[in-house]
């Protein structure tokens, strides 16, 4: 694992700066990153951020730095770890400089972010919490790595450019009832359908049903404008709520008949669904241990125990192959949310450094525009220095972004990056609750692989209480 340390800038930032881009300790400044900022600029960019708080600390910026073990990781993957754990750790709303050293017997990391973010102009709470947090982040990175990144989709996410020409794809409502499709075939119940909408990219309203709830469901990609219905007119009569709901549903009565019909790998035979006690969130007893081989009592009471276990995990799953298809279901949904979860963060990410240098464009435009105006350019520049490397700067990255200078709307920007805000919300709590419901699951099916692996070994005593379950 790599070790972290973190301290606060207060008054030495141009020397701080210096010394990480230092072109003798980072390969000719071959191994600098950098986010919304320049690394020659960057005092400046985090004083403008700085400007823009109300907070009254001494904070300028911070200086976290990440160390690794002699040998194991190159310059350029310990430069990948590092400006994915400072994207991490600071989600995209302050700016900051990554530089790897090469200088040392072991490689190490410097980041260094400003304060204040350029969403909110609020000030970094450094505390025990949030170091931990760093730790934390920094040691799943090494894990997950082995040192070498690999993203759950196998593909990067769009950038913001990508994301813009998006726009103008003319299919996109076909595209949509597609994803409807594969997500009715997938979903176990209504709710999961729209989650798996929703993890696909999609602003969904009106999804719920009742006297004060709207009309019709509406879907929104977030590349889009507008809400599109789920109506007759507009997407056609598979695609209403209703339909979606009564289409599920059918779904489910058609994998009931395939379930009632008799499962071969079963234990036990198909009868009616038993009341039993709640033993399906409990693991089978391991009984091979030696307290059991002495004491029969204790290994018939085991057995008892793992008989009721199993039965309640086949009543509540129906069959063995039922069991495998919700996992698969429930592993598709996860997948699909971690994929966009992935884009969103991209998406997110560039849209934090477009309304950082929107805003700046436009609170340093005046200076810019009185300088073209100037009888003494050399005068004015003297003068306000600063102010015109900020346009300047903040004018180059827009145009990178493929931002029209002269059309952008910087509230829309903002709402739209809020937007990506409350989606990445949501699809991290689908994928946190896909991946609890898999364990669940995933246990059910090891206790029933594990008691009809010891099936063939019962005792005659074992063997009748097998045929009697369903009276448990």
């Amino acid at each position: 694992m790599a070790y972290t340390k973190i301290h606060v800038i207060k008054a030495t930032l141009p020397k701080a700066i210096k010394y990480i881009t230092d072109p003798d300790k980072t390969d000719g400044q071959t191994l600098i990153s950098t986010f919304a900022c320049g690394a020659e600029t960057a005092a400046f960019d985090f004083q403008y951020a700085l400007s823009k708080t109300k907070e009254s600390d001494p904070n300028k910026a911070f200086h976290l730095i990440q160390s690794f073990y002699p040998g194991e990781v190159s310059y350029g993957e310990a430069h990948k770890v590092g400006v994915e754990l400072a994207d991490k750790v600071l989600e995209g709303k302050y700016s900051y400089i990554v530089s790897t050293h090469v200088d040392k017997g072991h490689i190490h990391n410097h980041i260094i972010f400003c304060a204040a973010d350029n969403i909110d102009h609020k000030k970094y709470n450094d505390c025990k919490k949030s170091y931990w947090r760093i730790r934390n982040l920094s040691d799943e990175l090494c894990t997950e790595h082995g040192l070498s990144v690999i993203s759950p989709s196998g593909e990067r996410g769009k950038t913001y450019k990508e994301w813009l020409t998006g726009k103008q794809n003319a299919s996109w409502k076909t595209t949509l009832k597609t994803h409807i499709d594969e997500a009715i075939k997938t979903a176990e119940t209504y709710e999961d359908c729209i989650a798996f909408i929703r993890a696909k990219g999609y602003e969904i309203k009106g999804e719920t049903f009742g006297d004060n709830t709207l009309k019709y469901i509406s879907f929104r990609p977030l590349d889009r404008d507008h809400f599109i219905r789920g109506s007759v007119k507009s997407l056609g009569a598979e695609y209403t709520k209703e339909r979606i709901k009564a289409r599920l549903e059918e779904m489910a009565v058609a994998r009931q008949k395939i379930h009632n019909a008799p499962d071969k790998h079963a234990a036990f035979p198909k009868k009616k669904k038993p009341v039993v006690q709640n033993h399906s969130n409990r693991s089978l007893i391991d009984t091979t241990a030696e307290k059991f081989a002495e004491s029969p009592g204790l290994k018939h009471w085991a057995d008892i125990q793992n008989l009721k276990i199993a039965a309640a995990n086949y009543s509540e799953a129906g069959s063995i192959s039922e069991l495998e298809r919700q996992i698969a279901a429930k592993s598709t949904l996860a997948k699909t949310a971690r994929q966009s979860l992935v884009e969103t963060e991209r998406q997110l990410k560039d849209f934090a450094q477009i309304l950082k240098y929107a805003d700046q464009y436009k609170a340093n435009r005046i200076y810019h525009i009185r300088y073209q105006k100037s009888k003494d350019k050399d005068r004015y520049l003297r003068q306000h220095e600063t102010e015109l490397l900020l346009h300047d700067g903040a004018e180059n990255m827009l145009k990178r972004f493929g931002i029209n200078l002269k059309t952008f709307d910087i509230e829309k920007l903002r709402s739209d990056y809020n937007a990506l805000c409350r989606k990445k919300a949501a699809l991290q709590q689908t994928c946190k609750s896909a991946a609890k419901e898999i364990s669940d699951l995933n246990r059910k099916l090891d206790n029933l692989n594990q008691y009809l692996e010891r099936t063939p070994g019962q005792s005659a005593v074992d063997r009748k209480t097998n045929k009697n379950i369903h009276s448990l």
